[in-house]
């Protein structure tokens, strides 16, 4: 008899960050992919998550509560390298971690209106309104910033916007707030949840030696499995993981539909037991808390 096995997909966004998708959507279009769970994992935001698990208790999909943190580093040249932690099952509600997280929120908000007023100075002037009704309520990315300059005819492609205005060292480019790699952590472990190094081939983490150091900071897990990793890459993080004792997660990173394609949602299948390896992490990571806390 095949033994059934399920899926989950753990890397997710929602119009509050950067995503196409509402929460509600996003969990509809999981149950239409056969997904039995998915974690809703917002840039420095948490307000896609108690829609989404209302709307997937209504549909039997599972809600694993997540985050994506930006945190920079100083690399060997003396410039910075962004990394990216996820943070899964953690307590949302927590008032000193939204306190924390309110701060990211007003950050993108002035962010979006220096990018506004850089695009201003080049001669190209956006519909602010239609910014605020693609980010759907959500705080304004550069995402929302390109799709506009594609549909006003700035830029042929959402490539295209990023590669000529938004993107590092472009006219429109302005930095986003980020942490280090350990205020990072040691937020999402406050909150008992469980820190992952996010798509670390897409940011260029791919030196052993810097995930080393952040396992030493509290790191307990790294996204071996996404979109953007061709099989070489998941064979090298899923080894850096087993060397180092933590867990491999993984999920599609996506972001509803993309220039005329599909979601991504459900293309990187994630085996159902690696939502049970998270949450016995959580669980003694809730225990460490608590000896510390005497």
């Amino acid at each position: 008899m095949k033994q059934h096995i399920s899926y989950a997909d753990l890397h997710v966004h929602t119009t509050f960050s950067d995503g196409a998708f509402t929460p509600e959507e996003a969990v509809a279009f999981a149950r239409e992919a056969g997904l039995c769970a998915i974690s809703i994992t917002d840039h420095d935001m948490t307000d896609g998550i108690e829609p989404a698990i209302a709307r997937g208790g209504d549909c039997g999909v599972e809600i694993i509560p997540g985050i994506e943190l930006s945190s920079e580093i100083t690399n060997a040249n003396g410039g910075h390298t962004e990394l990216h932690i996820l943070g899964y099952l953690i307590d949302w509600k927590n008032e000193e971690f939204q306190k924390t997280i309110s701060l990211f929120r007003k950050a993108r908000t002035q962010r979006a209106a220096i990018i506004i007023e850089k695009l201003a100075l080049i001669g190209i002037k956006l519909d602010e309104a239609r910014l605020k009704k693609i980010a759907g309520g959500g705080a304004i990315g550069r995402l929302h910033f390109a799709k506009v300059l594609v549909e006003t005819g700035f830029a042929g492609s959402i490539t295209d916007a990023f590669q000529r205005f938004l993107g590092h060292g472009k006219p429109a480019y302005a930095p986003k707030m980020a942490l280090s790699p350990a205020d990072a952590i040691r937020l999402i472990l406050d909150t008992g949840g469980v820190p992952v190094l996010a798509h670390p081939l897409y940011v260029h983490s791919t030196n052993a030696n810097i995930i080393t150091e952040l396992v030493e900071l509290g790191l307990k897990g790294i996204e071996t499995w996404h979109s953007k990793h061709p099989p070489a890459a998941v064979k090298k993080f899923a080894d850096i993981a087993f060397e180092l004792g933590i867990l491999s997660t993984g999920g599609s990173d996506c972001h509803g539909s993309f220039a005329n394609e599909p979601p991504m949602m459900g293309k990187i299948k994630i085996p159902y037991h690696t939502v049970v390896e998270l949450k016995k992490c959580k669980s003694k990571i809730i225990e460490e808390n608590l000896k510390k806390r005497g």
